[in-house]
């Protein structure tokens, strides 16, 4: 049993539960390998830790203290290198009629959201019914649209052209460095222009913006290990500067990296 679904195959999930909205808590939460899909819209909130969600050809990034908005029917596969993951998946069986729940949803939970998240976790695993926890769940799911005000972008996406996969795979592993669109290309069987398009056309976003958004996410794997400094991060990540790298934390994740005082590591 997953968050309250019944695992009949490794991907296909049967749902028993007559609640339309229920939740589930998990501490140290163990996350399996394989896609999986389920009929129930899900929401997820990373209370610690980090999660990558893969949908679509895309890698979503929900860090801590951000939430993830599935759509029902949307395959998935989670993975994640954090060292402890806590969260908690709202299911919701009915959603309203809006253009936002039809989609992938990643944004930073605000504060109240927070604490409607953290208060509803009362709730953890209870199928009895109670009606202050129907209307406070559909209160949730009805501000949805107003707490995400826009996403934060944390997404990167996967192209199905195969000859993209070397170059994708190229940045990846040497993140660290400068873009050499030269070798890049030659990887590619391509021309710059030609690679530049392609890219462009396939993924959404530029071979800048792909690098810029592999450093960053690479950068909150670290900050999560709790082992360096913020100018070390800098440093692993390929910027010169701790102030570079700040800036480049704050264009894609809209806030400024911090390392929490209680885990040891100043910045």
């Amino acid at each position: 049993m997953k968050c309250g679904l019944i695992e009949k195959t490794e991907s296909h999930f049967v749902d028993t539960i007559e609640k339309e909205a229920y939740v589930w808590c998990e501490k140290d939460w163990k996350h399996d390998d394989h896609e999986h899909v389920h009929n129930r819209a899900q929401l997820t909130f990373v209370e610690d830790g980090y999660q990558y969600f893969h949908i679509d050809h895309k890698i979503y990034l929900v860090p801590q203290h951000h939430v993830i908005w599935i759509p029902s029917g949307k395959a998935h596969k989670i993975t994640s290198e954090a060292k402890t993951v806590n969260l908690t998946v709202f299911l919701f069986k009915p959603v309203f009629d809006d253009e936002f729940y039809q989609n992938v949803q990643v944004f930073t939970a605000p504060p109240v959201l927070k604490e409607m998240l953290l208060y509803a976790s009362k709730w953890n695993k209870s199928l009895a019914k109670n009606e202050e926890q129907d209307i406070f769940f559909k209160a949730i799911l009805k501000s949805l649209p107003n707490f995400c005000k826009e996403s934060n972008g944390l997404e990167i996406p996967a192209p199905v052209n195969i000859r993209l996969i070397p170059v994708c795979n190229e940045i990846n592993t040497h993140f660290k460095y400068k873009l050499d669109i030269d070798s890049l290309a030659e990887k590619a069987k391509m021309s710059v222009r030609s690679l530049q398009r392609t890219f462009k056309y396939e993924t959404g976003i530029t071979l800048q913006k792909y690098h810029q958004l592999t450093r960053i996410l690479k950068s909150i794997e670290l900050i999560d290990t709790r082992q360096y400094t913020l100018s070390e991060i800098a440093y692993k990540v390929g910027y010169q500067s701790l102030s570079a790298f700040t800036s480049s934390y704050f264009s894609v994740m809209k806030v400024k990296p911090r390392i929490n005082k209680d885990q040891g590591v100043s910045s």
